[in-house]
């Protein structure tokens, strides 16, 4: 890993965004744009010609039949495992839930709102270079939770577990169809697959601009891209165990990236050298090799409070604080996905099990962007109660306004309701 200051390792890590989108966006506006006009027509051809899959009308759908099948190809311990993790998702996504209300706001008038979750929501699982159930989850789970009544899937290429993991949630309907195309399709709809209100999940840089391109037309959860991982350390960390959490999550993708900012230079060596020894163990070493060889980069800081203005000024996915007190760092963290505290909180924990969502935003959008949650399932709809006297104590203020922006008819709207008043 590349262990530099904080002005060449920021340079550094923001060099990686402008490899991101711009060489997919004029493919995948072709895409879109195919899906829309030709449908399944579209699919099919772009079926067979990037993921080498002959999709026709007959099998785009799984099957019952392929889903019973992956039941039985699934372990008791792992389908166990399985349902504990969706457990612990449930229960952390209940406590988003908002319960709408309606109460007085001034004497005679009443204001608040309602939660209404959409109709359809649609989820995209990648498939490409690993398997990912947990995905599954962490789409699914709180649209379930939100109150959503029919969620559907696209991915393009479904393990037995990630099918098993659909059905666990009750995912009505999935498609063997993945990138540019799936995002399309749920956007727009064809004959075979329905149009969706929100579309949620995350995905390679062909599907965020995807996603990017067809907000306004569908919903979205957030535009991220590949997975990162920041690591606040100070001498009380392990270097063994901040070297297996940075490759966590360079074994995703080769633009992933893993970042290790300290004020320990003695410490941050040793990382360095850890990171060397473990990545060439891994099964996927020349994909976390790669991440490691372009994007590692380990940031020598002054100390603790400059570590958190590093940090938030890069805005991580995952943020862990391999401190001795966590706690008093959280009041310095104002830009991050997800955080991790403690020794013995390892990004994976919250990847599978611990109930937080792992769909984060990255690339920097923690600035504005939140985790995928209930709150993207559903819908806050205004609601206002004026009595006749709450109405006349108001309306001077109102018709003031409304003329103030030359809108006349808006004045008139009060105007004529006020007694003895008439146009």
């Amino acid at each position: 890993m590349l262990i530099t200051d904080r002005k060449e390792g920021l340079k550094r890590v923001f060099s990686r965004k402008s490899a991101l989108s711009e060489n997919a966006k004029k493919s995948v506006e072709d895409i879109i744009s195919a899906v829309k006009r030709d449908g399944d027509v579209a699919l099919f051809e772009y079926a067979a010609k990037f993921d080498g899959v002959n999709l026709n009308a007959g099998n785009i759908l799984i099957s019952k039949e392929e889903i019973e099948k992956a039941y039985e190809s699934v372990s008791d311990e792992l389908l166990g495992a399985l349902r504990r993790a969706k457990k612990n998702i449930e229960n952390y996504h209940k406590k988003q839930l908002l319960p709408g209300e309606l109460s007085e706001s001034t004497p005679g008038g009443k204001t608040g709102y309602m939660i209404r979750p959409v109709d359809r929501a649609g989820i995209y699982v990648p498939g490409g270079k690993a398997s990912y159930p947990s995905s599954v989850l962490m789409a699914a789970v709180p649209a379930s939770v939100a109150g959503v009544k029919e969620i559907i899937m696209c991915t393009p290429g479904a393990s037995p577990l990630t099918l098993v993991a659909a059905a666990e949630c009750g995912v009505r309907s999935i498609y063997r169809v993945g990138g540019a195309q799936a995002i399309a399709a749920m956007a727009y709809g064809t004959r075979s697959i329905p149009k969706a209100d929100v579309i949620c999940g995350p995905g390679n840089m062909y599907v965020t601009e995807a996603k990017r391109l067809v907000y306004g037309d569908a919903g979205i959860d957030m535009i991220a891209g590949p997975s990162e991982i920041l690591v606040v350390a100070d001498s009380s960390a392990d270097p063994v165990f901040t070297a297996a959490d940075l490759l966590s999550q360079a074994e995703h993708d080769e633009m992933a990236m893993a970042i290790l900012v300290t004020s320990d230079e003695n410490f941050a060596r040793k990382v360095s050298d850890e990171v060397e020894r473990q990545v060439a163990l891994l099964p996927k070493a020349a994909i976390a090799g790669k991440s490691i060889s372009d994007y590692g980069t380990i940031i020598i800081a002054e100390n603790l409070e400059e570590c958190m203005d590093i940090s938030n000024e890069i805005a991580p996915e995952h943020l862990e604080l391999c401190v001795s007190e966590p706690e008093k760092l959280l009041s310095s963290v104002r830009n991050a996905g997800a955080v991790f505290m403690g020794h013995w909180s390892p990004e994976p924990l919250g990847d599978y099990y611990a109930g937080t969502n792992h769909v984060l935003p990255n690339g920097g959008t923690a600035k504005y962007f939140s985790a995928l949650g209930v709150n993207n399932f559903v819908k806050r709809i205004s609601l206002i109660k004026y009595g006749k006297d709450a109405l006349c104590a108001a309306s001077d203020d109102i018709i003031a306004l409304a003329e103030a922006e030359g809108l006349e008819a808006h004045a008139n709207a009060v105007r004529v309701r006020m007694k003895g008043l008439k146009l």
